[in-house]
C-alpha cells in the first residue's frame, strides 16, 4: 500500500483529481459515502487507487488503521484485504480508479 499525504494548503478539486488520474492512463469514477457508512473486509483482483475530495475515511488494511483526509491518496495492491468507514458528520467523496496488475 502507498499513502501519499496532501501537503499543500489548497486541496485539488474533483475535476483536478480526475485529470491527475486520467494523466496516469486510469479511468476515474466518483464514490460518495454517507457518514458512518462502512464497507466490510473485501479484496479486488486489481489495484485500487483512491483520492479523498472531501470528508474523511478510516481505512483498515491488513490490521493497519489510518485516516485519509482531502487530497490524500491511497493505492491498495491487488488481492489485499481492506475495509473502510466514512468518518465525521459529512459525506466522504472520493475519486477512485482501478489499475490492472
Amino acid at each position: 500500500m502507498i499513502i501519499t499525504r496532501w501537503q499543500a494548503p489548497i486541496v485539488p478539486t474533483k475535476q483536478q483529481i480526475h485529470m491527475i488520474l486520467e494523466s496516469e492512463g486510469l479511468e476515474p469514477y466518483d464514490e460518495v459515502y454517507e457518514p458512518q457508512m462502512k464497507v466490510q473486509d473485501h479484496r479486488h483482483p486489481f489495484a485500487e487507487v483512491r483520492i479523498i475530495v472531501s470528508g474523511e475515511m478510516i481505512f483498515n488494511i491488513s490490521g493497519n488503521q489510518f485516516v485519509l483526509r482531502p487530497g490524500d491518496r491511497l493505492e491498495i495492491p491487488a488481492n489485499t484485504k481492506h475495509s473502510h468507514v466514512a468518518q465525521g458528520t459529512e459525506p466522504c467523496v472520493c475519486v477512485c480508479a482501478q489499475r490492472a496488475i
